[in-house]
């Protein structure tokens, strides 16, 4: 277990980088989780069962995502999670948890009604790795693209004096 943190802490000195990866973590791992959980509940395999209130109202899982996005963005904006080096690694994980269980119906806000299995669902699939992609650029490509960034402020700098 030391020897994990030891890695940990080394591959994970800048914060930011630390907490992409846990967005991501928690995004990758969420979208796997509820596609496979929906897919059961659709089959009618093991104890799952959709929430649906007693009047028949059926709570889709971006309601939750939603609530963890807001909650979320609460906890930076009061800035308790910039402070703070647990909170920040919570609520970035958080924040990909919620952003996982909201993009997975985007197909859901987009046509406004429940087309999770439909040809039209497809959309939500494709947003999702969009998503992805960019979280997994902030990661691998965070440091190189700053740098990149970084010099061509340098240049510009140089030919404006």
């Amino acid at each position: 277990m030391k020897v994990l943190a030891q890695l940990y802490s080394f591959h994970f000195k800048s914060e930011r980088r630390e907490r992409l990866f846990l967005a991501s973590l928690g995004f990758l791992v969420t979208f796997g989780l509820v596609r496979l959980i929906t897919y059961m509940i659709r089959s009618g395999i093991g104890p799952l069962h959709n929430v649906t209130t007693s009047g028949g109202l059926h709570i889709h899982h971006l309601v939750w995502g939603i609530l963890i996005l807001l909650l979320v963005g609460y906890v930076w904006l009061i800035e308790e999670g910039v402070r703070s080096n647990w909170i920040a690694s919570v609520t970035a994980f958080a924040f990909g948890v919620g952003a996982a269980l909201t993009l997975d119906e985007f197909a859901l806000w987009l046509n406004l009604r429940d087309v999770y299995w439909e040809h039209a669902g497809r959309v939500s699939v494709d947003v999702v790795l969009v998503f992805a992609s960019l979280l997994s650029v902030g990661i691998w490509g965070g440091p190189f693209l700053r740098e990149v960034v970084k010099e061509f402020v340098r240049i510009f700098r140089r030919r404006a004096a």
